[in-house]
């Protein structure tokens, strides 16, 4: 079984040669805007072995030496793929890290309970897992005073100086450009310190400890002389919501106010990033300014579509001098003149957009994005949240229903932890007042209310998880929310389903990896409907990796049904949602939306009144998802109509998915 097809996603639209050159004169020409060394992996996978296994070196070289190999290590999402990497090579290769020091690279403070810090974190996910000796590992002690706070990480300054600073120095890339909390504006000559969070970083830490509410006001952080001084460094970012920091990081200028281009600066770092975090450099996205390309449709498209950009031009108002001007002059000897060029991606583009995401029944579909027949098609839009799909595609979702297709509705998890505990006591509250109206005798009932407004109002502190009962609660919200926006829609209650993947039932924000068991949820579940096209969340950008996880299960288990007969007339198509849209190269179906669609689907969002002001997790974007949704969509249509094509209130964009 496949478990990692979202990953494809990248692979098979970039050519090898852009991120694998074949010999140094290449490779030379292809990072020539690149200031620090950068490899490019297909997968986390392969990066996370590769940094692991260059770790493993240089500790078995100080190991010989019989010195101690003196680690940095962050805390965070990124590097967990590598430190099961160096499990795994403790467990079946009997890799000894006994020699190994370790030096936490930042920590929270203040905190109340130890089982809340980084080092905790740092323990659980990977040191307590390997032979690392317990004197070996070193971490600022939080766990005092604030008359104290000076002298706890002063001492871990005077400890980092006794082992003459760091043999190897593993970091992660922060949402600011920012490495470990040396956040925008910290000094090239800082030392560790205590450092204020900004609302930036706290929405960043909400991930670890649940919700914003938990995270320390403050966090102890290893400066960047620290950092600088380490022998050698190795930064990795995974995943496409790191694609912009990475661009700037190792293209840009340095500057403070990008902490991380400091990293520039030091002689002995890489850059270790997947595809999808290498999205931006110049060689993934616009690589005819470093090489000659292989030309294919889409990159065709890319380049005009940048070259408009560039020189504010509709593409059909392009001429020979544009293209020369500006490193496509080998799309002229391709096509003869721009006009030719011009009128093919124009009329690329012009194919893309329908009104008939279904399909049209009785019409011409030699250039519509998706065929005729059969009509009215059975359609399944699957979505990782109880919201993504009335967010992402929701004019799509009435265009669907009001043209007779058969529409279902698959939610794939509970959503129960994005919803505050507000919402429970509101709810509560008033099934409570229902109850003692209609069943006041009910003392089991009484009690059960009584007991759970109690340990929200009274007991429940920022470290404690949610109750089973809680938990319930929250997702009968979701799901009632889910409902009501449905039936605006206008689908019948029988066809929405909830899927309520194992992997996401944790009552924590930290998931479970996917499984079998939720594959074949999803697979049970598409028999049932067998459907003629089927809408997913490629959305990988979603900072909490539920919407990658809920991509790898349908793509899984459609690898497993992709020869069935039924399965070959299936059209799978891709949305995006909350985080970002897809870029117009990859656009192979714009639904556009009037304002009178726009305005419908507002309402549909707002029916999930849980997710408005007081959801938990909105990230670090201010905008309510609904505001995201249409912003997002209008700018879609703002683009199509500079390209010179029709002017549209708004746009949702897909991409098609071929199972290989």
């Amino acid at each position: 079984m496949r478990l990692d097809l979202s990953s494809q996603i990248s692979l098979e639209r970039i050519p090898q040669r852009y991120y694998r050159p074949a010999n140094a004169f290449e490779e030379s020409a292809l990072t020539r805007y690149e200031k620090i060394p950068t490899r490019i992996f297909e997968s986390i996978e392969k990066g996370s072995s590769k940094v692991a296994n260059e770790i493993i070196q240089a500790m078995l070289e100080k190991q010989k030496k019989g010195l101690p190999f003196v680690l940095g290590l962050p805390g965070g999402v990124s590097p967990q793929s590598v430190y099961k990497e160096l499990i795994r090579k403790h467990k079946e290769d009997n890799v000894s890290f006994k020699n190994m020091v370790v030096f936490n690279t930042y920590e929270y403070y203040p905190l109340t309970d130890e089982a809340n810090s980084n080092l905790h974190f740092l323990k659980e996910s990977f040191l307590d897992e390997i032979d690392v000796l317990p004197e070996n590992i070193y971490s600022p002690n939080v766990m005092v005073e604030k008359d104290d706070i000076i002298e706890s990480y002063e001492k871990f300054e005077a400890d980092l100086e006794k082992f003459n600073g760091l043999d190897y120095l593993l970091l992660g890339l922060g949402s600011k450009g920012n490495i470990g909390f040396n956040m925008p504006g910290s000094n090239i000559y800082s030392k560790t310190r205590l450092v204020v969070l900004d609302g930036d970083s706290i929405n960043d830490a909400a991930t670890i400890f649940g919700t914003k509410d938990k995270v320390p006001l403050s966090a102890i952080t290893m400066g960047l002389s620290d950092m600088l001084e380490a022998e050698k460094i190795a930064l990795i970012a995974w995943g496409e919501q790191k694609a912009e920091s990475v661009q700037i990081m190792v293209e840009g200028p340095v500057t403070d106010s990008v902490p991380a281009s400091m990293l520039q600066t030091h002689e002995n770092v890489k850059v270790y990033v997947d595809l999808s975090a290498a999205d931006s450099l110049t060689r993934i996205s616009y690589p005819w300014l470093v090489t000659s390309c292989d030309w294919h449709n889409m990159l065709i498209r890319r380049a005009i579509v940048w070259l408009c950009l560039k020189v504010d031009k509709p593409i059909l108002k392009l001429t020979n001098k544009d293209y020369n001007e500006n490193g496509l002059s080998e799309l002229l000897a391709l096509y003869g003149s721009a006009y030719n060029v011009n009128i093919k991606i124009f009329n690329d583009l012009q194919h893309t957009i329908t009104g008939w995401p279904g399909g049209k029944p009785d019409a011409d579909d030699t250039n519509r994005p998706e065929r005729a027949t059969p009509y009215p098609k059975r359609v399944i839009i699957f979505s990782p949240h109880p919201d993504d799909d009335v967010i992402s595609m929701g004019g799509t979702f009435q265009r669907l229903v009001n043209q007779g297709h058969e529409v279902h509705v698959a939610y794939q998890t509970s959503g129960n932890i994005a919803v505050s505990d507000e919402e429970v006591i509101r709810y509560i509250s008033f099934i409570n007042s229902v109850r003692k109206k209609y069943d006041p005798d009910n003392t089991e009932l009484r009690d059960k209310y009584k007991n759970i407004l109690h340990y929200l109002m009274h007991e429940k502190t920022k470290e404690d998880l949610d109750t089973p009962d809680i938990l319930f609660i929250k997702s009968r919200i979701r799901r009632e929310e889910a409902r009501t926006a449905t039936r605006y829609v206008g689908i019948p209650n029988e066809n929405v389903h909830f899927l309520d993947l194992p992997f996401y039932e944790t009552g924590r924000v930290q998931k479970s990896p996917i499984s079998e068991v939720d594959v074949n949820i999803v697979k049970d579940f598409i028999l049932t409907i067998k459907p003629h096209q089927m809408y997913v969340a490629g959305d990988l950008a979603d900072p909490h990796g539920t919407h990658k996880v809920c991509l790898d299960a349908i793509f899984a288990a459609v690898d497993i049904m992709k020869e069935d007969d039924w399965m070959k007339d299936c059209r799978i198509w891709m949305y995006r949602g909350a985080w970002m849209e897809w870029e117009i190269d990859h656009i192979e179906m714009a639904v556009p939306l009037s304002p009178e669609e726009l305005r419908q689907k507002r309402n549909s969002i707002l029916k999930h009144q849980s997710q408005m002001e007081n959801a938990p997790f909105l990230g670090n974007d201010e905008r309510l998802f609904w505001q995201r949704s249409e912003d997002r969509n209008k700018a879609t249509a703002e683009l199509y109509w500079k390209l010179g094509l029709a002017s549209y209130e708004a746009i949702e964009a897909f991409v098609e998915y071929k199972p290989s």
